[in-house]
Formats: structure tokens, C-alpha cells, sequence
């Protein structure tokens, strides 16, 4: 059975933390361990970690300074027991329902193919609502090309987020520029890095996840040219570090159809976008024009 260790990062959520750690450890299904990663907080979370799991021996305690999303990421990973399967991320002003690790876990247990595997999200504290990558379970197959050409998401925010070890361990080996880079949003690691190496993906609607709304944290109400242009710009510049050490270039188009047919049951945007990879393929027009019209095809008779 699959063995799941959770890293809980928090940075002054002395208010939210509890809730946090409480929803880790009421889970249906036990993760094998639960690593607490503290960034330097100044807000007391430290005595209130200390004071309440201290002792507890299912959490372990992680104090540093105060370094960024990522570099918590990184301690949590540093951390983790060498016979953890799969590695479950959770952000401290979050919270998951009971069900959440049965639920992915199921799809870790009967496909061993599955290298990453994430959910859609229910807003809760100053908004309300529910954000989720499709409105059905996912196959997505492997989604390299797509990442690496298009710097497109196949994710979801952290705490919806989950991956085998092995996979963990390249997205979060970045040189100390990067890290700096992603002091937030380190999300973007996991998604973009997991693509890029080969872990094939799959979404569930799980219903367990809670994102709460507080303050300014909801993304999409700070979004603009300036922050739209800058997500960009790093997101293709995060992606070519991972492609550099993968061995990827641009040749990794001319595999667009054979990535497409991974995918069990695309949609038409999925299938337009692969339309699109094959035709900037450095091929001749005629076999691009070929490869199009094969992936038009599988599309019909997949319907």
C-alpha cells in the first residue's frame, strides 16, 4: 500500500496552523508521517507548534529562518523517511477533510503508472466557491510537451498537490537563484517540474480541499499585465532549467501526437492545443499536416 508523508508549511499562520495539522492527523486513511516545516515565523507559531506537538508522535517538528516557500519545501524533503511513496503538500491557512489521502490515494494503490496526482479546491473564509482542473475524473497522461512548449498548468494550488518521491526530489532541486525566485508560488515547481520529467498526471475531484480566502491571498484578484508578464517570465525560465536537465529542446515537439495518444479521453481544447504542437514541429509542412490529421482522427473515434 502506498506510504504518504505530508510537509505542512507555515509563516506567521499561528491562527491557522492547528486546523492545518489537525485535518493531517484526523485523515481516514494515516499518512506515514507528518513533517511541520516552520519558516522563521515571528507571530509565536513556534510555542504554539512546540506547546501542542511537541510530543505528538505522529508530527515532527521542523524550526528554521526564515528562507521562502521553497526552501521549506526543501527542508520538509530533506526530512522525509527514504521509504515514503508519495509526498502530500499542505499550506498552513489550508485544510483538508477527512477523506482527502483515502480518496488519492486509491489512484496511487491501482496505478502505479500515476506519478502525480492532484485535486480541485473548495474556497472557504472571506469567499466561497470551487476551482477544479475538469468537472470529472482525469486521466491526463503525460503532459511534457504541452509544459514545455506552451507553459501550460496541469495542477492546482499546493494543497492540492501530490507526487511520488522520486519526482519530488528533481522539482525541488533548483540552484539557490531559483529558490529566490520562488519564495512564493513554489507550487509552480511541482507543477512545471513533474510535467517536464515524466510523471504522468491525474486530477480527481476529491471535495476535501479546502483553500481558504483571507487577506489578498486569493490569486486571481491580483492578477494584472505587470504580474501576468512576470508569472511568464519566470514559469518559462523555472521550465528551461528542468528541460536543461532532463536533455529537452525543441525537438520534444516532433513527440506532440505520440504524447497526445497517452491521453485516454482529451477534450477538444486539450485536442486543439496538441494540434497546435505538432504544427510548430521543425518537420516538413506534409508530415505535420499528417500528424495533425491523426490526432483529428483518434479524437473522433475516442467519441
Amino acid at each position: 500500500m502506498t506510504r504518504f508523508a505530508v510537509i505542512i508549511t507555515n509563516y506567521n499562520y499561528a491562527r491557522f496552523i492547528t486546523e492545518a495539522v489537525d485535518g493531517a492527523l484526523a485523515q481516514s486513511r494515516r499518512p506515514a508521517s507528518i513533517l511541520v516545516v516552520d519558516d522563521g515565523s515571528t507571530d509565536g507559531s513556534q510555542a504554539l507548534l512546540a506547546e501542542r506537538y511537541g510530543h505528538h508522535p505522529g508530527v515532527r517538528l521542523l524550526f528554521g529562518e526564515n528562507r521562502g516557500q521553497l526552501a521549506a519545501f526543501q527542508r520538509g524533503l530533506a526530512a522525509l523517511d527514504t521509504d515514503t511513496d508519495v509526498v502530500c503538500f499542505l499550506d498552513a491557512d489550508d485544510r483538508w477533510q477527512p477523506h482527502y489521502l483515502e480518496k488519492i490515494g486509491s489512484i496511487y494503490d491501482q496505478r502505479k503508472d500515476i506519478g502525480f496526482v492532484f485535486s480541485d479546491i473548495l474556497l472557504f473564509g472571506n469567499e466561497d466557491g470551487h476551482i477544479g482542473f475538469s468537472n470529472k475524473e482525469l486521466d491526463l497522461g503525460y503532459t511534457a510537451v504541452s509544459t514545455y512548449a506552451l507553459t501550460h498548468w496541469y495542477g492546482a494550488p499546493t494543497s492540492a498537490l501530490s507526487l511520488r518521491l522520486r519526482y519530488a526530489h528533481l522539482c525541488l532541486d533548483v540552484p539557490p537563484e531559483t529558490s529566490e525566485i520562488w519564495r512564493l508560488s513554489a507550487d509552480n515547481c511541482l507543477v512545471f517540474g513533474a510535467s517536464i520529467f515524466g510523471a504522468r498526471k491525474y486530477f480527481v475531484p476529491t471535495g476535501e480541499v479546502g483553500y481558504r480566502v483571507h487577506g489578498e491571498n486569493g490569486w486571481w484578484g491580483r492578477q494584472n499585465r505587470t504580474t501576468v508578464f512576470l508569472g511568464l517570465l519566470h514559469s518559462r525560465g523555472l521550465i528551461a532549467h528542468y528541460a536543461r536537465k532532463a536533455g529537452i529542446d525543441d525537438s520534444i515537439l516532433e513527440l506532440a501526437k505520440l504524447e497526445y495518444r497517452t491521453k485516454p479521453d482529451p477534450d477538444w481544447s486539450e485536442t486543439r492545443r496538441y494540434i497546435a504542437l505538432c504544427w510548430r514541429a521543425r518537420l516538413p509542412w506534409w508530415k505535420r499536416l499528417e500528424r495533425i490529421i491523426s490526432i483529428v482522427r483518434s479524437r473522433k473515434r475516442s467519441n
